[in-house]
């Protein structure tokens, strides 16, 4: 793939299959600050919707990619922030819908789903991945560390009011942590207000790659899976992605190197991804390492690899608040 700015990928998704991702944010502009997120620390934290990344340019390298490539299982507009703080994801969303026949996710944190205008631009998604991880202001306030303007009650309302008027499919992650929001009784009422809602499909989540805290640990599969019946419809575990979607992905050092930039991962993780020997993995990221590319670090017993220029960008930018 052509080293483009606002598009990467495509890249291995465990929802999306082959998913080329469309990047409408400068790095950690979200309305959250959530404790799991594996991007680390909300950067700028804001509820200003505009023009973040010019939308001519992305279409230009949307226009390109689909003459040269436009091979995907998806277009995701997701990234390094929240996607609906760009004013232009619909005229996006728009123009792949017109120009492809690729389906589209919006990847969504809900928070400006309270605004019709928003709602409206969403509903040219095919797929809409919404998020519910608390159940009051309280619970919202420790989890996700949201904005000060912004009010659960709203968050949950801008979901209802989207699902009224949204044909397409409207999927909700829950992203449980151990000591945090997983006992049964929180469980059930995020489960409740997940009933209001009524997403097609309900996902839990945990934190397997390194999250933004280490005080948000990791809650085991067998647990995740004890909880899975509170929800209706019956929510399912996700999990890793498996290289047997992916099989047309071929990795070098390069394409590990693309996909540590925006997350990382364990050596075992990349095998999997790319279905790739744990030999040849090694291999690349000792080159990355040797050249000063990449980094390592150990979170919950694994040692994880991390771009280089992804940690200088978390320690040079402290959070700031935008209003």
């Amino acid at each position: 793939m052509k080293d483009y700015k606002y598009l990467f990928g495509p890249v291995p998704s465990r929802r999306f299959g082959r998913s080329l991702g469309v990047d409408l944010n400068r790095y950690k502009t979200c309305s959250l600050d959530c404790v799991f997120c594996q991007l680390g620390r909300t950067t700028e934290k804001t509820v200003i919707r505009q023009e973040y990344v010019p939308t001519d340019m992305v279409l230009s390298e949307l226009k390109d990619w689909l003459k040269t490539d436009g091979r995907a299982d998806y277009i995701t507009l997701s990234g390094s922030g929240e996607p609906t703080l760009h004013s232009g994801f619909g005229e996006i969303l728009k123009f792949i819908c017109s120009e492809s026949t690729i389906p589209t996710a919006l990847l969504t944190n809900g928070t400006m789903l309270y605004l019709q205008d928003v709602r409206d631009a969403a509903s040219l998604a095919n797929v809409v991945k919404i998020s519910l991880s608390a159940w009051d202001q309280a619970s919202y306030g420790w989890v996700n560390r949201p904005h000060p303007r912004l009010l659960f009650d709203n968050l949950v309302e801008g979901q209802k009011a989207l699902r009224e008027q949204f044909n397409g499919q409207l999927w909700m992650e829950v992203f449980l942590m151990g000591g945090i929001n997983s006992m049964p009784a929180d469980v059930r009422k995020i489960a409740a207000l997940a009933k209001e809602i009524a997403p097609d499909r309900i996902q839990l989540n945990t934190a397997v790659r390194p999250p933004a805290e280490n005080f948000a640990k990791t809650l085991s599969i067998e647990r995740m899976e004890e909880l899975i019946h509170l929800f209706q419809p019956t929510a399912e575990v996700i999990a890793e992605f498996s290289a047997k979607h992916a099989n047309y992905i071929q990795a070098n050092q390069e394409t590990i190197f693309s996909m540590l930039q925006r997350r990382p991962c364990t050596a075992d993780q990349i095998a999997d991804i790319f279905g790739m020997h744990l030999n040849e993995v090694s291999k690349y990221l000792g080159n990355l390492v040797s050249t000063d590319k990449i980094i390592t670090e150990r979170k919950n017993n694994a040692v994880y690899y991390t771009a280089k220029n992804r940690l200088n960008n978390d320690y040079l930018h402290s959070p700031k608040n935008i209003t």
